[in-house]
C-alpha cells in the first residue's frame, strides 16, 4: 500500500469508500472547452480572497471557465458570510471538496474528510474535525446545493486535457498530489500511471494546502495550486489559482508549458489586514481554527516559494520512450 494511503480509521484520517473514484474514471469527454480555465482550491470562506480572484478573473478575455475545486468553506462559520460564498461560488463552475461533501452528505467516522495522513499531528486532526462540527451550523439549510456537486471535472483547454480533481487522481481527499509525496520516488511513480490511466496532459488539484507545479517527461503537468484563501509561502501573503490557457499569464509567480498550452500559478493580492480581522471576529485567541491557522495566515507556512515549481527529473523521458516503445510492440502482437 502507498504511505501516504496507509489509513487508521481515526475521524479525520480515514478516507469513506464513496470518496475514491480512480484514474479510469477521468478518462472521458471533457465536459467543458475554453481557452482560459481558472481554478481556485481551499478558498476557505476568505471573502477578500474570492473578491481578489473575481477582479483577476474578470480581466480575462476571451473563451473563459472559472473553476473552484473543492474546500470553498472553512473559516466562514458567521452564517451571512457563509452565504454569500456558497451563492457566488455556485454561480461558477464548482466541484466539491471534503469540505463540502462533509457539509452535505457526512460519511460516518470521516470526521472532516480530510484523509490526513501519518506526518500531520493528531492534534491537527482533531482541530479540524472540530472545525467542521462548527462549521454546519452556519451550513443549514445550504447544503442542497454543495450535495449535487461532482468530485472532479475532466476540461479541454487548447491541445490538452486536464482533469480537475480536489485531492487527487484516485480520491477526493487523497494525498498523491501532496507536495511531501511528489517529492518521493513511488509518489512520482504513482502520479505517472495516474496520467496514463487518465489519458489527461493536466492534473489540477488543491486539497493538500501547499503548492507545488511538478513537470513530467511528455510535456505533462501536475498542478497544486495549495490554498486561495490562504498564504503558501514563507513570509509572503497572498492566495495562490491556477490559470491554464493558451496565452501566457501577465502575472505569474512561476509557470510551465504543456503543449500549445500555459500553466501559470496567479497570486491572489487580498487585504491581509481585512482578512485577519475578519479571521479573528470568526476564529479568537484560544479557538481551534486560531491554533491551526494562525500563524499561517500571519507569517505563512514554513515552505519556500522557489520548492513549489519542480522540473521533470533526469532520465524520465528516455523511460517514457521505452515505455511507449513496449507497448506499442505489445499491440503489434495482439
Amino acid at each position: 500500500m502507498r504511505p501516504w494511503l496507509e489509513k487508521t480509521g481515526r475521524p479525520g484520517r480515514s478516507c469513506p469508500s464513496s470518496y475514491h473514484y480512480g484514474a479510469g474514471a477521468l478518462a472521458r469527454r471533457p465536459a467543458l472547452e475554453a481557452e482560459s480555465v481558472w481554478i481556485a482550491g481551499g478558498l476557505y470562506g476568505n471573502p477578500f480572497a474570492l473578491e481578489a480572484l473575481l477582479e483577476a478573473y474578470d480581466c480575462e478575455h476571451g473563451r473563459k471557465a472559472l473553476v473552484f475545486n473543492g474546500d470553498f468553506h472553512w473559516f466562514d462559520v458567521d452564517a451571512a458570510d457563509f452565504g454569500r460564498i456558497n451563492d457566488t461560488v455556485l454561480a461558477f463552475h464548482a466541484t466539491r471538496g471534503n469540505v463540502e461533501t462533509e457539509l452535505a452528505t457526512p460519511q460516518d467516522g470521516a470526521g472532516c474528510g480530510c484523509g490526513y495522513p501519518d506526518w500531520v499531528g493528531d492534534d491537527t486532526v482533531q482541530r479540524s474535525n472540530r472545525i467542521l462540527e462548527r462549521l454546519r451550523a452556519a451550513a443549514k439549510r445550504r447544503t442542497q446545493g454543495l450535495a449535487a456537486l461532482p468530485m472532479h471535472l475532466v476540461a479541454r483547454v487548447g491541445d490538452a486535457r486536464v482533469a480537475i480533481v480536489h485531492g487527487d487522481a484516485d480520491s477526493l481527499a487523497g494525498w498523491g498530489f501532496a507536495q511531501e509525496t511528489l517529492a518521493t520516488g513511488e509518489g512520482m511513480r504513482h502520479a505517472r500511471a495516474a496520467f496514463d490511466a487518465a489519458g489527461v496532459d493536466v492534473f489540477a488539484s488543491s486539497h493538500t494546502c501547499l503548492p507545488v507545479l511538478q513537470s513530467f517527461a511528455g510535456g505533462r503537468v501536475l498542478v497544486n495550486n495549495g490554498a486561495a484563501g490562504m498564504p503558501n509561502f514563507r513570509g509572503e501573503r497572498f492566495g495562490l489559482a491556477t490559470r491554464i490557457a493558451v496565452s501566457p499569464a501577465k502575472d505569474s509567480l512561476y509557470g510551465a508549458r504543456c503543449g500549445e498550452v500555459f500553466i501559470d500559478a496567479i497570486p491572489l493580492r487580498y487585504d491581509p489586514a481585512a482578512w485577519l480581522r475578519r479571521f479573528l471576529e470568526q476564529w479568537p485567541e484560544g479557538s481551534d481554527a486560531h491554533q491551526s491557522y494562525f500563524g499561517r495566515i500571519v507569517d505563512g507556512p514554513n515552505y519556500p516559494r522557489e520548492s513549489a515549481l519542480r522540473s521533470a527529473p533526469a532520465g524520465e523521458a528516455e523511460e517514457l520512450l521505452a515505455r511507449r516503445q513496449v507497448l506499442a510492440e505489445d499491440a503489434q502482437h495482439r
